[in-house]
Order: C-alpha cells, then structure tokens, then sequence
C-alpha cells in the first residue's frame, strides 16, 4: 500500500493473509467491469436453471397484508421473450429505484456544503481539543452504530468524517473509514433507540409465529436490552481490532495531508459556530414544531395502532435523511458566511456542483450495480438458494442449539448475496419462527439471533450499494486503494465480530436474560 510505512517487524500469519488479499482484489478488474460480468453470468445462469426448472415452494409473510402464503417461485430466464422485454424496458426505471442514489445525491447537498465551509473540519479540531485522543475511536464508532437510526446516512456522513478524524490526530486515515465501516455497516440491526426497521421485523415475526400461537406476540421493544449490550460490546470490540489489527497492519500514513486554509483563524471559526450553532437551533425550531405537537404533520397519519406516533414508522422517520440534509445544509451555509468562507449564495451552489461532480464514477457504477440487482433478483436465484438452504436445516431434526447456529451461520453467507434485512427475514422468518418456537424458544431470541447474523458480512459484500462508495472514500487518501484494500481491512472486523456476537448471543441464551421490554 502506497501509504504504508515499512514494516520493522515480522508480520503475523493474520497480516500476511490480510497482504494477499489485498494484493489480490487490487488485481481485479476496476468493479463497473466486475458487475458487468456478473450481469452476464447472471443472465446465463438463469438460462441453465430456468432450463432445468429449478423452482422452490413456500411460505412467506405478504408485506402488504402480513399474513403468511404458500407460493411457488421458479428461476426466470433472462434470454425469453420477456425476460429481453424486462432487460430493454427497465433499464431506467432500474435505476431511479435504486435507494441509494437517492439517498446519496440527497445527503451530498447538505453534507457537501458543510464540507466546503469548513464546518466539519472545524467540528472535527473541536473533538479532538476536548476529547482524549484514545477516546476518538470509541466516540467515533459508537455514533456510527447509533446512525442506523437515520438508516442509510451513517454510510454517506459517518464513514467520512471518521477517515478525517483519524488524520486530524496522526492515525491512518484508512483505519478511521474501516472503523466507520465496520460501525455502520457492521452492526446495522442494532441500536439503543428504536428505529423503523425494528417494526418491520417485529411485525414479520409476529405474523410467523401465529401459526403456532395466535396469542404469542411480541413487542417493537422485545430485543431492546439485547441490542443495548449488542451496542456497547461491539463498539468495544471494533475500536479493539481497529487498533490491535488494522492499525498496525497499515503503519503510520505518509501521504498527503489535506490542507485547510481556515485553522489558523481562530475568531473567524469562531464566529463561524456561533452562526452555525443559530442556524441548527432555527431548524431544530421548526422540526419540533413538525413533529412534537399532537397531530403534528410529520408523525404517523394513521389509521392504525401507530396512529399519532412519531418513533417507528412515521413521516419523520421514514424521510430522517431529509431532517439530516437540512441541519448540514443550514448549519454548513451559517458557518460560511460566519467565517468567511461564504462571501454569496452563489458559492453555496458552487460548493455543491463541486461535490457532485465528483459522485461522476460513483453514479455510473451505482447505475450498473442497479442492473445486476434488478437482474438478479428477476431470475430468482437468490430465492431459489435460500428456500433450499433454509429446507436443509428444517429437516435436519437437530436441537435448538444447533438449529440456531445453523441459522446464524446460514443468514450470514447469504448476506453475501442478498442485503437487504426484510427481504431476507421475509422468506426466513416463516420457517425458521415456528420451528423453534415449538422447540421452546422465545420468539425474541429467534429474531436476535437474525439481528446478529444479518449484519457483520454487510462490510465485505459488493452487492452493498455503499461498498463503492467507501472505496471512492478510500481512494481519497491513497490512490492505489481498490476492492481489495477494503475487502482486506474489513475481513477482521467480519471475523471477530461476528464471533464476538454470535458469543454474545448464546450467553444471552444460556443466562435465560430477557431479551427486551
């Protein structure tokens, strides 16, 4: 690695595996051409198996109705006549469904301009004067754990300023983003607040286990205590890998640092927050009187039993990315013209461009990852695998211990392929809830158990829209950085935290502790 200092000592067998890696994913094609073979490959491996018609029956949870239905699912071809016809006449629509481009270009035009103001940096040099710098970490990933709250922003804010944070101290910039990474991306079903996804999979586990027991029910609340002390251990356990494994393995970075032509103006920084600070009080103003009153506009409509609630899935919530992108677009144009970094409105326009153009790769990638997707999920492979793994365990008359584990670890491999946590617990929960459920398990461990299984291989998969993007971050800092590089310094944080989870998980178990409220 181009920023990496030489190594004095022997490295171990981990940092020599972790080289290989790297040297390996580096020597891939750039990923757009990747994605355009596996498009291919997509297309004909849905021949072969729509050929010999692969198809798989059963149960899965209606997210309209939540009720529970038998349906037969078969591999689509993407050569027939409608398979082609789908190809040609989604290319677009493909595209403006993909979520995180939405979501991305959203957040850019307020984060963009708190950037090019100077707020973050200034941000950053107040952390670090107030904060002891082997506090920085823990801070730093425990934010990024919080930030799936606001779902997928802690991708787009988060991961940056952790790279930046680390530089601003000394460290290696690249440690700081796979920290972040690792925080958001690898604990993403937990937090110590309740957030939309939460009932989501309530609701899906509840509708499962009605099969067995119409009176058993559990609450948006049922894995809060688990998910607290899910929190606080892995934010632990990835400031430790960050700074026994990658740290070291990355040595002391040599490369440029970016200059920042406000720190030396003391009282402009000043001035500069205090406009800031006025202009996030003003926002905060009008979203309390958005959301705080009863029957205010941004909390759930209803009807239903979530009528009137704002936490869970609620206007507010359900668009938090927009509450995000104004605090930053507000806050970041109050500190400019506080500053002096911002003379018109016209250089608030021209700090976005900046920051949109340079998305350019970024976007084209996004736009065939979209394809793959679409493609992928046409020719129902994804299905087809999982139903078939989830039968094999289903029959394998094993103890509830065993049939756990074999969940977990069954979960986590098809992470690979498929990311998204409701899809998956959409096809898994009907199988897996009533199974254990008549084994005398809690309905709340089976969904913590998904919770620890669904998250820790979201860092290494590149079908994560955002794993693109962390390489665009990385590449900021050195320019020979590539999918390997960030598959390489994700593989320890997969390993051991999901270790350390599934650890977590099993004496939660054991203990017979409550999982929740």
């Amino acid at each position: 690695m181009a920023t990496t200092a030489t190594a004095t000592a022997p490295k171990s067998t981990m940092q020599r595996i972790l080289d290989v890696v790297e040297k390996v994913g580096n020597k891939v094609p750039h990923p757009a051409v990747i994605f355009l073979a596996l498009i291919g490959v997509t297309i004909v491996l849905s021949q072969v198996l729509a050929w010999t018609g692969a198809s798989v029956t059963y149960e899965v949870i209606d997210e309209a109705t939540h009720q529970v239905k038998t349906v037969t699912t078969e591999a689509q071809s993407l050569l027939t006549r409608d398979g082609i016809r789908f190809i040609y006449s989604s290319l677009v629509p493909n595209f403006m469904g993909f979520g995180a481009v939405g979501l991305l270009i959203t957040a850019v035009l307020g984060v963009g301009v708190a950037e090019e103001s100077g707020l973050v940096k200034a941000l950053i040099r107040k952390l670090v004067a107030i904060a002891p710098p082997k506090s920085i970490a823990y801070i730093l990933i425990f934010i990024g754990i919080l930030s799936s709250i606001a779902a997928d922003a802690g991708y787009l804010v988060l991961i940056p300023l952790a790279g930046a944070a680390f530089l601003s101290i000394g460290r290696h910039p690249l440690a700081g983003l796979a920290a972040g990474f690792a925080a958001v991306a690898g604990a993403f079903t937990v937090n110590m607040l309740i957030k939309p996804l939460d009932a989501v999979l309530t609701e899906f586990t509840n509708d499962a286990v009605r099969s067995v027991d119409p009176a058993l029910q559990i609450g948006l609340t049922s894995n809060l205590w688990f998910s607290i002390a899910s929190v606080v251990m892995l934010t632990f356990v990835i400031t430790f890998i960050t700074q026994r494994v990658i740290e070291p393995r990355l040595g002391k970075y040599t490369g440029e640092k970016p200059a920042d032509e406000n720190a030396g103006d003391a009282a402009a920084e000043s001035r500069g927050l205090l406009f800031a600070g006025i202009a996030l009080g003003a926002v905060l103003v009008v979203f309390a009187l958005l959301t705080l009153p009863s029957g205010a506009a941004l909390r759930n409509p209803g009807p239903g039993p979530d009528a009137g609630s704002l936490i869970g899935n609620s206007p507010f919530m359900n668009g938090l990315i927009a509450f995000i992108a104004t605090v930053f677009f507000a806050a970041g144009a109050a500190y400019g013209y506080g500053a002096g970094t911002f003379k018109k409105f016209n250089d608030i326009i021209k700090a976005v461009e900046k920051q949109l153009s340079a998305l350019g790769g970024l976007i084209l990638l996004l736009f065939i990852i979209a394809q793959f997707i679409a493609y992928f999920n046409y020719s129902n492979m994804a299905t087809i695998l999982a139903v078939n793994i989830a039968d094999i365990l289903e029959t394998a008359n094993i103890g509830p211990f065993w049939l756990l584990l074999g969940f977990i670890i069954v979960v986590a491999l098809l992470d690979l392929v498929i990311t998204g946590a409701i899809a998956k617990w959409a096809i898994f929960a009907p199988v897996f809830v009533p199974i254990l459920v008549r084994l005398g398990v809690d309905p709340e461990a089976v969904l913590a158990a998904y919770r620890v299984a669904d998250s820790p291989f979201n860092s290494i998969t590149p079908l994560n829209a955002y794993f693109a993007l962390v390489v665009t971050f990385a590449i900021k800092y050195d320019k020979n950085a590539g999918v390997g590089t960030i598959v390489a310094l994700m593989l320890p944080y997969v390993i051991w935290t999901f270790i350390a989870w599934t650890a977590l998980f099993f004496l939660w178990y054991f203990l017979g502790l409550p999982w929740g409220i």
